[in-house]
């Protein structure tokens, strides 16, 4: 995963400083997309092509792609709808522990509307910092479900108790157990990840940033035409 985070911050960087590279006239399956050998259930409603991101708010490489996916999401035709599915790869990084926060807003309805507001609080604020502020090292003491509880409070005005009842309820535990074994069923080599309609999984590494927008926008025309 490591790997393909470096990847990733090498193409934002390309991506920042040349226009973009014209479209392939042809997506490459095998190539720039693959198929799941086992397709996932959606949570769309019905009419709508699903638009998956796997990530983590812990994850350095998720924070930095997301003016991409700020740029996907207001470019996706009115049948695709974006949705988010926390993953829990690193442990060592707290990574369960923002899962577990974020099914609890999603639980509350507060999700969307703090989902920049959690990567910041990580990455630019340190309210909820994982590493050392200048530093690549990880705190001695990680972020806990009470202090994500106290910053959603800062955030919304759902008092803490509220929030960690909702963290810690059969539903949230339920979806935590859901989500891992439908990313270990998607084979997600690491994050960001994007999966279209269930079925096609993006090769992240194999394109540079804004022509995975093409390439989504293409999964999404595919999927509809085959529904």
């Amino acid at each position: 995963m490591k790997s393909m985070g470096l990847v990733l911050i090498a193409v934002l960087a390309y991506a920042a400083v040349l226009p973009a590279r014209a479209a392939p006239t042809r997506w490459v399956e095998g190539t720039n997309y693959v198929v799941l050998s086992q397709p996932q259930p959606t949570t769309v409603p019905a009419g709508k092509i699903e638009v998956m991101e796997v990530f983590s708010y812990a994850c350095p490489f998720c924070n930095k792609y997301q003016p991409t996916m700020d740029r996907l999401e207001r470019s996706l035709p009115p049948n695709a709808q974006v949705v988010f599915l926390p993953a829990a790869f690193k442990p060592d990084e707290d990574w369960p522990m923002f899962q577990q926060a974020y099914f609890a807003a999603e639980s509350l309805g507060i999700a969307k509307r703090t989902h920049q507001a959690m990567f910041d609080a990580v990455w630019k604020t340190d309210q909820l910092a994982i590493v050392k502020p200048g530093t690549e090292r990880l705190k001695s003491r990680l972020p806990t479900l009470e202090d994500a509880a106290r910053y959603y409070s800062k955030l919304t005005g759902i008092s803490t108790g509220k929030f960690i009842a909702a963290a810690r309820s059969f539903g949230v535990m339920m979806r935590m157990r859901e989500a891992n074994a439908q990313i270990m069923s998607m084979q997600v080599p690491g994050t960001p990840c994007l999966i279209v309609d269930g079925k096609y999984r993006v090769r992240m590494n194999s394109m540079h940033a804004p022509e995975v927008i093409g390439l989504v926008r293409y999964l999404v025309a595919k999927a509809a035409a085959h529904s």
